[in-house]
């Protein structure tokens, strides 16, 4: 089938709700991670330097997300870093952001999907983790495990189907919910019995220098923070000023912060802190509440977990629809992925290929999944630079441009922790491979679509990606 003229430029409908958006944002952030690697935080920098890390973190994501803010004023459209990428540097520059942030977004998806088998195997062992199918890098991959991971994505593709409108509302309610839970279960353990400061001693983790634990903590923000910039992606759907977006994006981060924060020193807070890492549970965090707060207390912590993944599926989902409908409409990818539903307003064949992805990933097992997590940090922090240079480029005042700049030089050095061997955070080798198999595929991808996305003119291109047209030189 031809692709359609390309003045005939799809549109989102505009529905989004600001507390739905915002919903969105902090439902993201507050990934199942929060609450199943906490122990992993604690054995990484301590008490301290992991809340450290985490505010750090949290502050440089405000920063970054002032060029967000910007930018979102500038081109409220679908697409976010892909979008700015092209405003900064041009059409070669948007194909790499576009396609990092694509297998970011998209594995994000099944990796919260089968985080549920995490807390599966800790609240009842033996229920889901039948029938083995087969075993990849050392993870067992049951069938009952996967059945309940599609299930899950299955459950948030109906959803999505049946338009935005639903979306936002289930977001809203299920973040009301997980930050309630995280409200009580944070105040119990911090001041139940057996909660003692002292068991957050030492204070930062023993065998490396404070600062080495705090940097390996700011070096994975890119994806502890990891969903603020999902609330861009819904630009075109806002139903109200773009102005606003800035602030619901530094709230959502805030917010994620102190949640962050709550999860950590409350699993270090009941016993100390060294002898619950060396342990040999299946989950710190769950451990701790059970000891503080007993069945009632896992009950609230697995409420907390379930609406995390549940809001992280939701918000993904949405997210990585809508950067492929932007790539679609642009013309890198198929005009399929272009394609909205004239009842509903949404990326039709965008979500079809989202959940499509989606239900396939699990069967690869868990531990692939976090490889390309892990690499997907890389153009998680390229994005963020991407719109930090499209936020110089577009404004002029002077304290806008120092903030634009010095979050690029935040951006920049995300990348060097990930990337420098011998940083803190330096990527693990199967995330290199992950990192190169992802490289070579879009390279030979693009090598097919070339001549075709050469072939639009700048004009043209301005209008399908921005949504008007701009002066050039």
């Amino acid at each position: 089938m031809p692709d359609p003229p390309l003045t005939d430029r799809p549109r989102l409908r505009p529905v989004l709700a600001p507390l739905q958006v915002g919903s969105l944002a902090l439902g993201c952030v507050i990934g199942f991670g929060c609450f199943i690697l906490a122990g992993d935080f604690l054995e990484t920098a301590g008490p301290l330097g992991a809340a450290l890390g985490i505010a750090l973190g949290g502050l440089a994501m405000v920063v970054i997300a002032r060029s967000y803010g910007r930018m979102v004023r500038a081109f409220p459209v679908a697409g976010a870093e892909f979008a700015y990428a092209y405003r900064a540097a041009g059409r070669h520059h948007a194909v790499i952001c576009g396609w990092f942030l694509a297998l970011g977004y998209l594995s994000i998806v099944p990796l919260n999907a089968t985080a549920l088998a995490v807390l599966g195997r800790f609240l009842a062992p033996e229920v889901f983790a039948r029938g083995h199918l087969y075993t990849v890098a050392g993870f067992d991959v049951f069938a009952g495990e996967v059945g309940l991971a599609v299930s899950a994505v299955l459950l948030v593709g109906v959803l999505h189907s049946r338009g935005v409108q639903g979306v936002g509302r289930a977001q809203m309610i299920l973040t009301g919910l997980m930050v309630a839970a995280v409200a009580v279960v944070g105040f119990g353990a911090l001041t139940g019995p057996g909660a003692s400061p002292s068991n957050w001693e030492p204070w930062f983790a023993p065998g490396r220098s404070a600062w080495t634990g705090v940097l390996a903590m700011l070096a994975i923000s890119p994806w502890l923070y990891v969903g603020f910039d999902t609330l861009p992606q819904a630009a075109e759907e806002f139903a109200f000023p773009a102005r606003k977006a800035f602030r619901l994006m530094a709230a959502a981060i805030v917010a994620g912060a102190g949640m962050y924060v709550v999860v950590v020193l409350a699993t270090g807070v009941v016993v100390p802190w060294r002898e619950l890492v060396a342990g040999e549970s299946v989950w710190a965090t769950g451990a701790t509440v059970r000891a503080s707060l007993g069945g009632v207390g896992v009950a609230l912590l697995s409420v907390a977990v379930v609406t995390a993944i549940f809001t992280g599926i939701n918000g993904f989902f949405m997210a990585s629809s809508r950067l492929l409908f932007s790539m679609g409409r642009a013309r890198l990818l198929p005009a399929w992925f272009g394609s909205v539903d004239p009842a509903r307003g949404t990326p039709r064949n965008a979500l079809l290929f989202t959940g499509a992805a989606s239900l396939l990933a699990p069967w690869f097992g868990r531990e692939v999944i976090v490889w390309v997590v892990d690499m997907a940090a890389v153009g998680t922090a390229c994005g963020y630079l991407y719109t930090c240079l499209a936020a110089l480029s577009v404004t002029h005042r002077p304290r806008e441009r120092v903030e634009a700049v010095f979050g690029a030089l935040l951006s920049a050095g995300f990348l060097v922790l990930l990337l420098v061997p011998g940083m803190p955070g330096f990527m693990a080798f199967p995330s290199w491979i992950a990192l190169a198999g992802w490289i070579a595929l879009g390279a030979l991808f693009y090598i097919r679509r070339a001549r075709e996305f050469a072939a639009i003119p700048d004009a043209e291109l301005d209008t399908l990606i921005l949504g008007a047209s701009r002066e050039r030189p």
